[in-house]
């Protein structure tokens, strides 16, 4: 076997499982035979499209078997996939796919109009993709549904490293650009493994994937480990707290991984009290601490969390809580995974001791190296360490508590928002002078993105300005939902600009 990498996983899994359940999305239930000899077939149709060991290949979409099928057949011919956020603008999208040199689009077919708007020069080709006799095929977007029906499995076993890359995933910089975190290979194996020893995924388990497949939680965490293990996906297009409180019932899930705000979706849904939700054994939380109220309602169920801390450089796992200590750790996001190391440390690098506050580092097989074409971001990768640029301590126990975030990133709905990326695309308004974003508390989404603007002279402008001005230009979750003119912004004597005094301002403050 020269393919050291993930590609061949799917056809591993279905020479083991091979009539046990893999998928079910809407109405279709497939098979791990099934599965695999679909993503075989798609190998087979992106050999055709030319593209080979190297070769980027994004995927705009939802999460589907098509998604699946994609990630796996890309790798088996030796690609580098590249899956990109839906909620991004078309000129984000655009951005993304020069970055990474991506050759091949593939697009969900209902996301057509945002994948030709992100493609207008041709140099990226595109191909629509959806279930077998409905995708709209057009002459800018051919479909690639009804060609599996008529083309060979792919066979071929194509040299790649474990060291090879993987996958590139974008994480927005301080700076304004997003930068593609290189996931090798062995990135994404070792990760499989810390989840596996530190989260107990089974063969029988029934995960509900409602996280999008393109964040790194939901892939690295959730989709990689079931097929390593054989557990079954349920993958849903988009998050509706009533379906899921449905389809736990029905599909007896096991497995359910989400933000806070998910949690707290179905708690306060109708349906909460009258649907079985007995089946389920691990739900893992991340983004941010879990409100009591929310632990309380699952507890009084008989249901428990394991919350996680993590990073798309991680791939993204660095710390999971035993369930049975989450409520005794309140605030924690547990322990280090099995084969990862953390370290606190002070401005000088030098280490900190339990209860002392510094810079979080992160150091394992999991941690990529760089960043796709950015040697300007190695500073972030030193010694073997990656210095996160958040802020945290460690308990007695060797508990991670992260307090507070250097590079000023804030979670809105388990979407992170980095403020500069916003400021440098509202500075461009001609009303507008100077500006700051930060993140101000919201009861349903952690945090909401607050601008506070210093107007340019003799000019104006409204907070219904700023999000028209924004719309189609960043995805909705990172324009402001408050803006507040200001005569001035707070600074330093040298002109930085002082953030904490405006971080976790109500909009009336």
């Amino acid at each position: 076997m020269r393919n050291q990498g993930l590609g061949p996983w799917m056809l591993r899994r279905a020479e083991r499982s091979g009539q046990h359940l893999a998928v079910i999305d809407g109405e279709r239930r497939l098979t791990w035979r099934e599965l695999a000899e679909q993503t075989a077939r798609e190998a087979t149709a992106l050999h055709e499209e030319g593209v080979g060991p190297g070769d980027r290949v994004a995927f705009l979409g939802e999460n589907s078997v098509e998604f699946l099928r994609t990630i796996f057949a890309v790798w088996l011919v030796g690609g580098v996939l590249v899956p990109l956020n839906t909620r991004l603008a078309a000129p984000e999208v655009a951005f993304q796919l020069d970055d990474s040199g991506a050759r091949l689009l593939i697009h969900d077919q209902t996301l057509e109009a945002l994948a030709a708007e992100s493609c207008p020069t041709g140099a990226v080709s595109r191909r629509a993709v959806g279930q077998p006799g409905k995708s709209r095929a057009t002459d800018a977007a051919p479909g690639l549904a009804e060609r599996l029906e008529g083309l060979e499995p792919w066979h071929e076993d194509v040299a790649v490293a474990e060291d090879e890359t993987a996958m590139i995933l974008y994480t927005s910089g301080t700076t304004g650009r997003p930068k593609g975190a290189r996931l090798t290979h062995r990135n994404l194996t070792w990760n499989c493994i810390n989840a596996l020893v530190d989260s107990d995924v089974r063969g029988d388990d029934v995960c509900l994937m409602i996280s999008p497949m393109f964040h790194v939680a939901s892939l690295g965490m959730g989709v990689l480990p079931a097929v390593l293990k054989g557990a079954a996906l349920v993958v849903e297009a988009r998050f509706d707290p009533g379906r899921a409180l449905e389809l736990i019932e029905r599909e007896r899930v096991t497995s359910l991984a989400g933000v806070p705000t998910t949690f707290q979706m179905l708690m306060e849904h109708d349906d909460w009290e009258r649907r079985d939700l007995s089946s389920l054994r691990r739900m893992s939380c991340g983004g941010s601490a879990i409100p009591h109220t929310v632990l309380d309602a699952y507890e009084s169920r008989g249901l428990a969390f394991t919350m996680n801390y993590g990073m798309t450089e991680a791939s993204p796992g660095v710390t999971m809580s035993p369930p049975e200590r989450t409520r005794e750790k309140a605030g924690s996001s547990g322990l280090p995974h099995f084969f990862t190391e953390v370290r606190i440390v002070d401005p000088l690098g030098e280490d900190l001791g339990p209860g002392e506050t510094g810079e979080i580092l992160v150091s394992g097989p999991q941690v990529i190296s760089d960043y796709w074409n950015r040697p300007d971001g190695g500073s972030a990768f030193r010694d073997g360490w990656f210095h996160t640029g958040d802020v945290g301590h460690r308990d007695e126990d060797g508990f991670l508590y992260v307090t507070d975030r250097l590079k000023d990133m804030f979670v809105s709905g388990g979407e992170n928002v980095y403020p500069a990326e916003v400021e440098s695309t509202l500075i461009e308004h001609p009303a507008v002078s100077s500006v700051a974003v930060v993140g101000v508390p919201d009861d349903r989404w952690g945090d909401v993105p607050h601008a506070y603007i210093v107007a340019a002279e003799g000019r104006s402008i409204s907070e219904q300005e700023v999000m028209s001005f924004l719309d189609g230009r960043l995805a909705r979750y990172k324009i402001p939902r408050h803006v507040t003119l200001v005569e001035d912004l707070p600074r330093t004597a040298s002109g930085k600009l002082r953030k904490s005094q405006l971080v976790g301002r109500r909009p009336s403050e």
